[in-house]
């Protein structure tokens, strides 16, 4: 057992690059101080959010209310003595700042009535503020603040009323804040601060690209919040994949972009070139029946004329086609990802025009290959290989897309564990028996939470290793399998069946059987030795996305005796009819964990204009009996170890064995 001067010695060179930061006794000594009292507030609450694929409007007001805790504070701080109405007209200004304040002074009938209105939104917007900033250091709160206000927000905030009087003392402030023609941007810094201070971290649990229109929104947003991580979702990680470089990815993404008419967002946000694509598709594919090929549209983000779905159909055929041909190359080179039986251009009879699924033969729904040699079928034509070449080069040179796949890198993950919660998009893949799959790849063995860590580690290959390489390739090929293929874990189905969806008539064919995982996580018991398989004691939880829970059906989204929480129930569009609800979410604040159900959310211009929010149904998951203190989190443990390493720090300086570069005792 060492002593403590021992360890201080052994640690010397680490103490000194410390003393960098803290060149003095007091200096370290005050940190300690400082740490010592931050472990002891409450912790900061937490937002649980997943598959948002693209639905921009929805979670910008979901983000932006985050689930219903911004309008709990503003309840409580107005109470039922104000009207219900100015109560969610108050939530709304918070949610829309820029929005919703031209609405309402509009409304004020002269500038007395005016300023009348700014005063009383002020001293609103300071209360609920001082209630969100509650749980905060004063130095934490000092940050978050805009330079060109922030130090009269932060007396507003912080002012104590034992020697002068709070209504004249506010009053004074504010009066002169509207005299001087700043009421508008205190306001709106007032209402981001108020956001910015209700929600510590944001966690998204996989699934923001696809379907919806704007998933380019929605990053950008991510991008700048304080605080999020990511655990990727398959519809992520293929469109890193695309971002590489990986022609199969590309082709993915694009099947699945024109499927849902949203070529137009690759092309004006993502800046993706499709011209080739389009003159090809017309060459060969212009006068086919483009019945099976339309896209899946929504009558509230229309119209579209003939000639738009007829361009959107016929290059949906001819992406897919593409893909079919690379997906075989893909099947070939990786062995190991055992999808022999998914190289359908090699099953078809061109004669019969029939194709061999599982054994059984089914008649095409369409026949027309004209790019295809039955000889060879997955050889490129020379026009194909073109605008495979076009496509890679505009996808490797779209600048905003190469900016979201590396935050999806920097800040993302196959699963992440925090404050007791395991984190992940889709399953922990199973057998029938309950136990973890295993699954060779590269002559090595893996399950549980080594699969998980060796996907993490290989999906990196395929955006950062070098130009050229096998490591690359073969990073970039397992991105596709991630997406689709049966073991990975964030996929977990038996296949992706989006050939025999267009070309066989048969629904029987259409099943993606779902990993045992999705039986077995029912099962608390299941649910605690996957727990234990991450480090996790069995009283922590689960969160999940990915599969919808179709609540209209009577599917509960807790499983396993409350071990494990679903989050998908559906944020997109194309889910609500299938699910009956528009998403759930998650809340984890110091005293308890809610789920919030949430229901169809119709646009924020109508939640600007008649102060709509989206109804919501609060789930008390688990009540804390007492109030979680920051010393009892992940980042407590960090800040102890820091307070440790500065105590060490102090004691050096006091043995001679690191030198003060700065003695002030000002810092006390």
């Amino acid at each position: 057992m060492r002593t403590e001067t021992e360890e201080i010695r052994d640690n010397l060179k680490y103490l000194s690059l410390l003393a960098r930061d803290y060149p003095s006794q007091a200096a370290a000594a005050s940190e300690i101080i400082s740490t010592q009292a931050l472990l002891k507030l409450p912790k900061g609450t937490e937002h649980f959010m997943s598959d948002l694929h693209g639905e921009n409007e929805a979670f910008v007001h979901i983000l932006n209310s985050a689930s219903g805790v911004i309008r709990e504070k503003v309840d409580i701080v107005l109470g039922d003595t104000v009207p219900e109405g100015t109560r969610a007209e108050l939530a709304t200004l918070i949610y829309y700042p820029n929005e919703k304040l031209p609405q309402l002074k509009e409304r004020c009938a002269d500038e007395e009535a005016l300023e009348q209105w700014y005063s009383e939104t002020l001293l609103r917007l300071i209360d609920i503020c001082r209630l969100v900033s509650s749980k905060h250091t004063r130095e934490h709160v000092r940050a978050c603040l805009p330079s060109s206000c922030g130090y009269i927000l932060d007396e507003l905030l912080h002012a104590h009323f034992e020697d002068h009087d709070k209504d004249l003392y506010y009053g004074q402030i504010v009066g002169s804040i509207i005299e001087n023609g700043r009421a508008d941007k205190f306001i709106v810094r007032l209402c981001e601060l108020i956001k910015r201070l209700a929600v510590d971290k944001l966690h998204i649990v996989g699934d923001l690209f696809d379907r919806g229109p704007r998933p380019d929104v929605i990053l950008d947003l991510l991008m700048r919040h304080h605080d999020v991580d990511i655990q990727w979702g398959n519809h992520d990680v293929v469109w890193m994949g695309a971002a590489a470089g990986s022609p199969i990815c590309i082709c993915t993404v694009l099947k699945t972009t024109l499927a849902y008419h949203n070529h137009g967002m690759v092309e004006d946000c993502y800046g993706i070139n499709l011209r080739h694509l389009q003159r090809m598709a017309e060459q060969f594919y212009g006068d086919d029946d483009l019945t099976i090929w339309m896209p899946h549209t929504d009558t509230a983000r229309g119209p579209y004329t003939p000639g738009m779905l007829h361009r959107c159909a016929v290059m949906h055929k001819a992406i897919t086609i593409l893909m079919l041909k690379l997906e075989c190359q893909v099947i070939d080179r990786n062995p190991d990802f055992k999808m022999q039986d998914r190289d359908f251009l090699r099953r078809i009879n061109w004669e019969k025009g029939t194709v061999m699924v599982s054994g059984r033969e089914y008649p095409m729904r369409d026949m027309s290959f004209p790019t295809v040699d039955p000889a060879d079928p997955t050889a490129l034509n020379s026009d194909e290989k073109v605008v495979l070449q076009k496509l890679v080069q505009s996808f490797r040179q779209s600048e905003k897309l190469q900016q979201h796949v590396e935050f999806l890198y920097a800040k993302g993950s196959v699963y992440h564990i925090e404050n007791g919660n395991l984190l992940y998009h889709g399953a922990v893949p199973m057998t029938k028996k309950g136990t973890f799959a295993v699954e060779r790849f590269e002559g090595h063995a893996y399950s549980g939470r080594a699969l998980m860590d060796y996907c993490d580690e290989r999906a990196r290959r395929g955006y950062f290793a070098p130009e050229g390489s096998a490591a690359r390739q073969s990073g970039q090929d397992f991105l596709w399998y991630l997406w689709c293929g049966k073991l990975s874990p964030l996929y977990g189905r038996s296949a992706m069946t989006t050939f025999e969806r267009l070309y066989v008539e048969d629904a029987s064919t259409h099943t993606e059987v779902k990993d045992p995982y999705y039986t077995w996580y029912n099962e608390e018991a299941v649910c605690r030795r996957i727990l234990a398989e991450f480090g996790l004691p069995g009283t922590s939880h689960i969160v999940n996305g990915h599969v919808p829970v179709q609540e209209k059906k009577g599917e509960s989204p807790i499983k396993g005796g409350g071990r494990l929480v679903v989050i998908d129930g559906g944020f997109c569009r194309a889910y609500h009819e299938k699910t009956g609800i528009a998403g759930y979410t998650l809340v984890y604040s110091s005293r308890t964990m809610s789920l919030r159900t949430h229901q169809p959310f119709e646009s924020a211009e109508k939640a600007v204009n008649e102060n709509l929010d989206i109804l919501s149904q609060k789930n008390i998951l688990e009540t804390e009996n007492h109030r979680i203190l920051v010393e009892e989190t992940d980042e407590g443990e960090i800040l102890r170890e820091k307070v440790h390493d500065l105590k060490q720090l102090v004691r050096a300086y006091q043995l001679g064995w690191i030198k003060e570069t700065r003695c002030d005792d000002s810092v006390w």
